[in-house]
């Protein structure tokens, strides 16, 4: 199938061709994937999720407007919605939403989608660390802790929390340089 855009491939899908559907499914699947397993924060949730949203363009029951926005955002959005229903549906409690997420119809700008994928990919480094040093990273650089008030938070040595930090951003630039040469920008 030649290069087609995004609306291109939508066209292509309302009219039942499978090819196009797995054409958008390979473009989207892990930024949907990973966008929706932050709400439902269960693997086999966000599969249920997927299957339900593209089995939905797939039988027509979803409508993309070119004039509402880019399509990338239009299948967030509808992702977001469908994690809500299964979420709702199964009843998980530890999830709450903020009032904007459920709002209907919210358009996800494309600089915010490239900061969320960005975020996960610190996110994913940071898991990798031993679990004294992500808690120094992120009172330091998430809370805005000096490292005089961790030292006292922790009950530790003001050295150990700067060697902390030393160590656990020197395994950071390791880990992103090296997801960033695989690609492998998700998951170990």
């Amino acid at each position: 199938m030649p290069h087609l855009t995004d609306e291109q491939l939508y066209q292509q899908i309302v009219l039942q061709d499978k090819e196009a559907l797995e054409e958008l499914y390979d473009r989207y699947e892990r930024i949907l994937f990973s966008f929706i397993l932050r709400f439902t924060k269960d693997e086999g949730l966000t599969e249920e999720v997927m299957q339900d949203l593209f089995m939905k363009l797939w039988q027509g029951k979803a409508h993309y407007q070119t004039n509402k926005g880019k399509l990338s955002s239009w299948l967030l959005t509808i992702a977001r919605n469908a994690a809500i229903d299964q979420i709702r549906k199964k009843k998980v409690t530890e999830v709450e939403f903020q009032e904007r997420d459920a709002e209907p119809d919210l358009e996800i700008p494309e600089d915010v989608l490239v900061l969320k994928e960005e975020s996960m990919i610190v996110q994913n480094a940071l898991s990798l660390l031993p679990k004294e040093q992500q808690h120094v990273v992120k009172l330091f650089y998430f809370n805005g802790e000096p490292q005089s008030n961790i030292a006292k938070i922790c009950k530790i040595p003001l050295g150990t929390v700067k060697g902390r930090l030393r160590l656990a951003l020197n395994q950071l630039r390791k880990t992103l340089s090296r997801k960033g040469e695989r690609g492998d920008i998700y998951y170990e």
